[in-house]
């Protein structure tokens, strides 16, 4: 396996995306669990086994070719199962349930950041990096971004997306039942964001004008952060 080889570049994006999926879904049930739904839990869906959460084309596949066509990289994991009318509190509850999801991406971002700037100092000092070093690094770096397009794309207030249950958590109860109206008609939202106005107007890039700015700016961040920790180059 060699860094320019299929093989690679499908293994250094499949591994992040389904790391960032299942921590994604599984924060969550941890969340509805802590607010009082334990729905997740009696379902053992709680687990950080990728087989209880990985959907073949949501979490392989569309990652995957959008991953070699050069398009930003999403996905999508088997959904954790939450009852919000189990909650303590339902509305706040699904708020919290919601966001969870994109925070815990965010965080694990920052976390990344951190990482691969111990990597670079770890490797600078060892000389020329292994086929190892550079698989791990390829990993990091797309499991950053990986984890910053996730969260980002979820916050996307669009049912069924994360940012649907939080706009409609914060919205006064009225305007929540209209907003709610718009859920059965989600995944055809969705399907005409991604697929039907691309095919027709591929100049548009919806996904990169909406996500891309807030994206790229915490990206920048995390790239000094990293270089902060990583260290002064090697005279």
């Amino acid at each position: 396996m060699s860094p320019e080889g299929l093989v690679w570049q499908i293994a250094t994006i499949a591994i992040p995306m389904i790391l960032a999926i299942v921590f994604h879904e599984v924060a969550h049930g941890w969340v509805a669990r802590a607010l009082g739904d334990p729905t997740a839990a009696e379902q053992k869906r709680l687990s950080l086994n990728p087989l209880r959460h990985v959907d073949p084309f949501g979490t392989i596949i569309l990652p995957g070719l959008l991953k070699l066509s050069g398009a930003p990289v999403f996905g999508w994991a088997k959904p954790v199962p939450v009852d919000f009318r189990r909650l303590r509190n339902p509305r706040w509850g699904m708020v919290l349930v919601a966001a969870a999801g994109p925070v815990t991406n965010f965080v694990l971002a920052f976390l990344t950041a951190i990482a691969l700037g111990l990597l670079v100092r770890a490797t600078d000092s060892m000389g020329e990096p292994g086929l190892g070093a550079l698989f791990l690094s390829d990993n990091l770096r797309n499991f950053l971004i990986v984890n910053l397009f996730l969260g980002a794309f979820n916050l996307l207030p669009i049912p069924p997306f994360d940012g649907s249950r939080i706009v409609m958590g914060v919205l006064p109860a009225p305007l929540a039942r209209v907003y709610g109206r718009m859920e059965p008609y989600g995944l055809l939202v969705v399907f005409a964001f991604l697929v039907i106005l691309p095919y027709f107007w591929p100049d548009l890039h919806l996904v990169q004008r909406l996500i891309g700015p807030p994206v790229e700016w915490i990206g920048q961040h995390l790239a000094n952060l990293a270089t902060l920790v990583a260290g002064p180059e090697p005279l």
